[in-house]
């Protein structure tokens, strides 16, 4: 498969994010069903963070590339839900696992993990029945509890805005998560300074909200087969 267009592409992106953005935000490119020549074709294009939603695929192209769990120029990040029985697979291989949801899941992560993992608190802001992510009632407590694990580093939260165009949905739900990352700092006394949101049909509004990651694979590499 061709990605010719990945450089053009990504500068659309970036001039969007000039347009709009008030911070520095992270793109991750999401390779997520296309094969490592995505991922080197991102790298080619200036883009070292490299998103996978499922655990066993990213650990194929992790060997593919001759990386072992890391290569070096590549940032791995886990964006999909994570199982608990997956936690062993996933410590030390991944810069940062944007879908930690429950208690149980961050204990079993630190237990696995032999450094500082990085991780961000998924919150379900919408309420979505079909999508993970812990109640944004329940981010309080949860903070608390990860931040207090050995070997885990909670930096922020992550959110996915119900699939919709729109625009005004997706500004709520992305500014929801901001208000209660605001709120955290306030009360808590906690700073979690990555906000992951935003995918390709809404980082615009994902970064007007005050995104810091934005997680796009349409946008950058086309439509998958």
């Amino acid at each position: 498969m061709s990605f010719a267009a990945l450089p053009e592409r990504l500068e659309q992106v970036r001039a969007v994010v000039a347009r709009l953005a008030s911070q520095p935000v992270t793109i991750v490119a999401v390779t997520k069903g296309f094969g490592t020549d995505a991922i080197r074709a991102a790298l080619d294009a200036g883009i070292a963070d490299i998103g996978e939603n499922r655990v066993q695929e990213a650990l194929r192209k992790q060997e593919e590339l001759g990386a072992g769990s890391r290569e070096p120029a590549i940032r791995w990040h886990l964006i999909g839900h994570l199982q608990r029985n997956k936690a062993k697979l996933v410590a030390g291989r991944f810069e940062l696992v944007h879908s930690l949801d429950s208690l149980d899941l961050a204990q079993e992560l630190a237990r696995r993990a032999t450094a500082h993992q990085r991780v961000l608190l998924q919150v379900n802001v919408a309420g979505e029945e079909q999508k993970s992510g812990c109640a944004p009632e329940a981010v309080p407590a949860l903070v608390r509890q990860i931040s207090a694990l050995e070997h885990l580093r909670l930096e922020g939260l992550m959110t996915l805005a119900p699939f919709t165009d729109d625009e005004a949905v997706q500004h709520r739900t992305f500014r929801d998560l901001r208000v209660l990352r605001d709120r955290i700092k306030e009360e808590e006394g906690v700073w979690l300074q990555t906000l992951s949101m935003g995918m390709s049909g809404d980082y615009a509004s994902a970064v007007a909200e005050g995104a810091t990651v934005i997680r796009l694979g349409t946008a950058l590499f086309g439509p998958r087969t």
